[in-house]
Formats: structure tokens, sequence, C-alpha cells
């Protein structure tokens, strides 16, 4: 799946409750998924964080798509020679 496909998913299943719910409080719910990988990151629970992974990586897209940004197109900037020596 590309990240265009998982966000067209994201939007299908949930962008009219993101939306009505606005940026503001979606931000909340992305930053309590970012805590929540922080906290896997630091335990062995290799399961836990895939899971973390995707919490976060599907709440920036429901940030995304209800901010109207294409998020595989934003990160075609890291594809940019400026960007291919950076680590």
């Amino acid at each position: 799946m590309t990240i265009k496909e998982f966000q067209q998913l994201i939007s299908q299943k949930y962008e009219k409750r993101d939306r009505e719910r606005g940026t503001p409080a979606t931000f909340l719910w992305f930053i309590e998924e970012v805590g929540e990988l922080a906290t896997a990151l630091a335990g062995n629970d290799q399961e836990n964080k895939v899971e973390e992974f995707g919490d976060v990586f599907a709440w920036l897209c429901t940030l995304a798509n209800i901010n109207q940004v294409d998020l595989e197109q934003a990160v075609q900037k890291y594809n940019s020679p400026k960007h291919l020596g950076y680590k």
C-alpha cells in the first residue's frame, strides 16, 4: 500500500467525523498517540511498537486529510539531491 492509498483509506473511514472534530482536537489525539509511541519505544514489546507507529501514522494522515495536505507529495522533498545525503 502506498502512502497515498493509506491516506485515502483513512479519509474514507474517518474524514467526516475528523472534520467535525476539527484540527485542534485532532491534533491533541495525535499528540496522545505520539506519547503512547514514546512509552512503547522505552519498552521491549516489539508488537506494541509496531501498533503505536501505525496509530501515529494514521492520526498524521487524519491531520493531513482535514488540512488538505497530500502526504505523498509532502515527502517528495526528501527525494531531492539536497536531502539525499541526510543522516
